[in-house]
């Protein structure tokens, strides 16, 4: 079972973002499954890996939008994708480290997903929708 169920309710409206937010809960859910199911830890210190790089990308979308559409409240946006990295990069030390992913770990990154995304994200709905994009 995934840890992270997309929903109508996680939708922002605008589809480049839903889908860049589809492949963070995938990546959640696998490392999920990796801890799960006892995976090594080099496919944990992979999946890491490419949810470093990947929201690095999607951060980099979204922000980009924010300055173009004079998104109000980009420097909190800004604030928590920087803590986010931040989270993110120090469980890929841990894990490099050889430490495992624990549940706490996953806690944090499904509340930290959901929560991103309808407290914070979905404000930015009607100035990205305003400017063109759906």
């Amino acid at each position: 079972m995934a840890l992270i169920e997309w929903s109508s309710n996680l939708s922002v409206g605008v589809s480049e973002m839903d889908d860049q937010h589809k492949k963070l809960i995938k990546m959640i859910n696998d490392l999920h499954e990796a801890m799960k199911t006892g995976k090594g830890k080099e496919i944990t210190a992979k999946i890491v890996a490419d949810l470093i790089n990947y929201t690095h990308t999607h951060f980099s979308a979204e922000e980009k939008y924010m300055a173009q559409f004079k998104y109000p409240d980009i420097d909190k946006q800004k604030a928590a994708h920087a803590a986010f990295v931040k989270k993110i990069s120090d469980i890929q030390k841990s894990v490099n480290a050889g430490q495992l992913v624990t549940m706490d770990v996953m806690k944090f990154l499904n509340s930290w997903l959901t929560e991103h995304i309808i407290g914070m994200d979905k404000k930015y709905t009607s100035f990205f929708n305003g400017g063109g994009l759906k």
